[in-house]
């Protein structure tokens, strides 16, 4: 990390600060689903990176008052054995948004030039010749009108094996730490060079990759989230005004069964207030 970088780092926004710009980013966000659906336009958002890097972290953040109908992640798990055998892409093409959806990759077809490639789960050809198709499978996207907008989350060695320990002190994290995790701290400059020979070649005019410093996830995930919001030009859609009753309305026509009818979930809140 360079001397800018940590001083960046070591200056970390108030938590009073840090909540009040998301919440306002978060609404911007809501701003651009509703633009989205109301002009039928299809956005891709990639999130690449290392492990821990808090890619994960400013999906949740993104995501977390719009509709999974309209704005859904793709999280793809391992191949199944007849993914294997289809084109690389796809199973990847599959997840791509129709017309007024956002669909936000965790993770994409660039695992073909990270893992894949330092994990030797593709062969030397098969990593060549997705590094030569990469430009033209993302042209055909932005030629049909996909907005596509690619991320790198970037974090220090340091720091990385800062939030693996974390993890593993957390009970409730602790499946997100796996062996593979282990491997990527040992091949730390193996990923590093499979990053530079991908950046190499599909870092393009057209479909250029914006690094995201993220030692702090905080800093990370305005910065992100402000850098998206700018790259697409969209407008407050005015909705229709929905005008509510004062009160229920009751026409008298309907009874309600007896509850015994039903079976109701037990009060278990009730057995939290301690009474005796």
């Amino acid at each position: 990390m360079s001397d800018d970088e940590f001083a960046s780092a070591s200056r970390r926004l108030a938590d009073d600060v840090y909540q009040k710009e998301l919440l306002r980013l978060q609404s911007e966000f809501v701003k651009l689903q509703e633009w989205v659906r109301a002009t039928g336009t299809r956005v891709v958002v990639i999130f690449e990176g290392r492990d821990a890097a808090g890619k994960g972290g400013v999906i949740k953040r993104i995501t977390e008052y719009l509709s999974p109908r309209t704005v859904r992640i793709a999280a793809l798990p391992v191949p199944t054995e007849r993914e294997r055998g289809e084109w690389y892409f796809q199973r990847y093409v599959a997840h791509l948004p129709a017309s007024g959806a956002i669909t936000l990759f965790d993770r994409s077809w660039y695992n073909r030039a990270g893992v894949e490639k330092v994990m030797g789960f593709c062969t030397a050809d098969e990593h060549a010749r997705f590094l030569k198709q990469v430009p033209v499978f993302e042209q055909l996207l932005i030629d049909d009108g996909i907005l596509l907008r690619k991320y790198w989350f970037s974090v220090s060695q340091a720091e990385q094996l800062r939030r693996f320990r974390k993890r593993r002190n957390d009970p409730l994290r602790q499946w997100k730490l796996s062996p593979m995790d282990l491997e990527a701290l040992r091949r730390w400059e193996d990923y590093s060079r499979a990053r530079d020979e991908m950046m190499s070649h599909t870092d393009t005019a057209s479909s250029p990759w914006y690094v995201v410093e993220s030692e702090v996830k905080a800093h990370a995930r305005l910065n992100m989230m402000a850098h998206l919001l700018r790259s697409i030009p969209y407008r407050e859609v005015e909705r229709e005004r929905v005008d509510l009753p004062k009160k229920p309305v009751v026409t008298g026509f309907y009874q309600r069964p007896d509850r015994s009818h039903y079976r109701y979930v037990e009060d278990y809140a009730a057995t939290l207030f301690g009474d005796s």
